[in-house]
C-alpha cells in the first residue's frame, strides 16, 4: 500500500461523505491479468480474524469488488458470481469508517448510501468495528420475480455464498485477510441502513490486511 493510494481513497471517500446528495465514486478499471494460480489460491484460502488498521487502497478495493460480483461479460451484464435465474438479487454494501456505499456492478462504482460509520453494528465480534471494510450481502427480493418465498430465501443464501467465496479467493491471491460472518443482528443493521422490508441482510464479510 502506498501513501499516494491511501490519500486518494481518503479524498474520494471524504468527498462522498461531506456532500449533500448521494455521490457516485467511479472505481479504477479492474486489473484482470494478475493474481496467483488457482490451485495456489485454493491452498491458501482461509478465515482470519486478526486485522491490521491499514486502509485498503482504492485499486485493490476496485479489484476486490469486481472479483466479488463484477460484470465479466459486458454483452449480457452477467457477473463473476453465478445467480439463480440471473436475478442478480444480491447487492454488496461496503461499510467503512466514512460511511456505507453500495457497489454498482454495472457502472463499477460506489454509491454513497449514508455517512454514518456502522461497522460496529455489522457483527458481534470485537474486530468488526476496527476492520477497514465490512461487506454486507443484502438480498433485494424485489428482483426475484417468481418462485416461493422458500425458494427465494434458498437461492439468495446460495448466491451470497458464491460472492463470499469469490472474495475469499481474491483475498488469498492478494494477501488480504477475510472472514465471512453469519453472526449479524440483521434487524439492527436493516434499521441502521434504512432497508426496505423486502431487503434482507444475508451475510457479512470482513476484509483487511492481516495483523503483523
Amino acid at each position: 500500500m502506498t501513501g499516494r493510494m491511501t490519500i486518494l481513497l481518503t479524498l474520494l471517500l471524504a468527498t462522498a461523505v461531506t456532500a449533500q446528495d448521494i455521490q457516485v465514486i467511479p472505481l479504477p478499471k479492474p486489473d484482470t491479468t494478475g493474481g496467483k494460480p488457482l490451485m495456489q489460491v485454493l491452498k491458501d484460502r482461509q478465515s482470519t480474524r486478526d486485522f491490521s488498521a491499514d486502509t485498503i487502497p482504492l485499486p485493490v478495493l476496485s479489484n476486490l469488488l469486481w472479483a466479488a460480483c463484477g460484470v465479466n461479460r459486458a454483452e449480457s451484464g452477467k457477473r463473476t458470481a453465478p445467480s439463480a435465474m440471473n436475478w442478480q438479487e444480491i447487492d454488496v454494501y461496503v461499510t467503512t469508517a466514512r460511511g456505507v456505499f453500495r457497489y454498482d456492478s454495472k457502472g463499477h462504482s460506489l454509491q454513497q448510501i449514508m455517512t454514518e460509520d456502522i461497522r460496529e453494528k455489522t457483527g458481534s465480534q470485537p474486530f468488526v468495528k476496527e476492520v477497514p471494510v465490512n461487506l454486507l450481502y443484502v438480498a433485494d427480493y424485489a428482483k426475484a420475480n417468481r418462485g416461493s418465498e422458500e425458494d427465494k430465501s434458498f437461492y439468495a443464501a446460495a448466491d451470497a455464498g458464491f460472492i463470499s467465496e469469490n472474495v475469499y479467493l481474491f483475498c488469498a491471491s492478494e494477501g488480504l485477510a477475510t472472514v465471512v460472518r453469519g453472526s449479524v443482528d440483521r434487524e439492527l443493521v436493516a434499521k441502521a441502513m434504512n432497508l426496505r422490508p423486502d431487503q434482507k441482510v444475508i451475510l457479512a464479510q470482513s476484509v483487511g490486511y492481516p495483523k503483523k
